[in-house]
């Protein structure tokens, strides 16, 4: 074909045009797929759960949306904060707002922030738990009070005359509870209460006693690395009494200790409110995400075997897991986030 000298010089600029429009062109489908081209910034919690969490949908989102993102450090209260003042960051991926429920609730009627969905769709989990192989044993231990009436099946390791009930480390708000409880119930009698130093020394505690299969009485929480890989089994704690739990765990409550069951905390996926507005999709595929306590205990279990920090332990969740996360992406989204793993 002949063009002549114009026809030539239309063609060289129209390709051009055309190779100059590309990364336009590329952009504009990006920001399709995100919803947005603002930077999605995401509070990476300083607990394993929702450090995990984070980012698992920092991979998700990057690279099966084409999203711009960031990963933050955040914790309940700063991340609250900004995110009600500043609209960052944009996702928290496990926020427990019981901690911070008087902001996120004036924040959510003011339209500041939004719940789009619940993280741990079971709950949390807080109580006394003893293991499996122990109530077999003694199947008549269901509730903390059979368990307080046996201290003999819980025998205290440097004073066998009386059983031991281990506690949270100095300085936790869930020690402030459990010594209440330990009073309320009147255990001193025929109990020690044990304050590991750490939460690595209470974790080591439960851990020997797994393995030598002895019994043990102690407090934990869910969804952690420990109730994932150990057999526990939760005691029944009785009703849950919110004045109750709000005096035991305030020191200056002049109230007597009383009985309640450890409260159920809300954990959600939390969000600036525009998110929902300027990226749909992300909303969309954050209301979808929601794990048992179990899966996020049996995800957490690997970072604790392995000693893999919060990325490793995403990427695994990710490539083990992807029966579970696909349900909550459309079928191309699915297939680059498994190509970039």
């Amino acid at each position: 074909m002949i063009l002549k000298s114009g026809g030539i010089a239309a063609a060289i600029a129209f390709a051009l045009l055309s190779v100059a429009s590309v990364p336009a062109i590329a952009q504009d489908s990006a920001e399709a797929a995100c919803g947005t081209d603002r930077t999605i910034d995401i509070a990476e919690m300083t607990w394993p759960s929702a450090a995990a969490l984070a980012h698992i949908h920092a991979k998700i989102l990057e690279t099966g949306f084409e999203c711009d993102v960031a990963i933050v450090t955040g914790d309940t209260v700063p991340t609250t904060s900004s995110m009600v003042t500043r609209g960052s960051p944009a996702i928290a991926p496990e926020l427990w707002t019981s901690t911070v429920q008087d902001q996120w609730d004036s924040a959510l009627a003011e339209g500041s922030v939004t719940k789009l969905g619940d993280a741990i769709t079971d709950g949390t989990i807080e109580g006394w738990f003893i293991p499996r192989y122990t109530q077999e044993a003694h199947p008549e231990i269901v509730s903390a009070e059979t368990a307080i009436a046996n201290p003999g099946v819980f025998p205290d390791p440097e004073d066998s005359s009386k059983g031991r009930l281990y506690s949270c480390p100095p300085g936790w708000g869930c020690e402030l509870a459990t010594s209440a409880l330990f009073d309320a119930y009147d255990m001193s009698g025929n109990w020690n209460l044990f304050s590991p130093g750490s939460g690595g020394a209470l974790d080591a505690s439960i851990a020997r006693a797994f393995t030598r299969e002895e019994p043990i009485l102690f407090y934990y929480w869910g969804p952690t690395a420990i109730l994932g890989k150990y057999d526990a089994v939760a005691l029944d704690m009785g009703e849950t009494k919110p004045e109750v739990y709000a005096c035991n765990t305030d020191p200056d409550c002049d109230e007597p200790a009383g009985i309640t069951a450890y409260p159920s905390s809300p954990a959600i996926v939390g969000a600036a409110a525009w998110i929902s507005e300027e990226a749909p999709n992300v909303a969309d595929y954050l209301s979808k995400v929601g794990l048992t306590n179990a899966e996020i205990s049996e995800l957490l279990v690997y970072g604790d075997e392995n000693q893999a920090d919060a990325a490793a332990t995403a990427e695994n969740f990710l490539k083990t897991k992807e029966d579970v996360w696909s349900a909550w992406v459309p079928a191309d989204v699915a297939e680059k986030v498994k190509a970039s793993l």
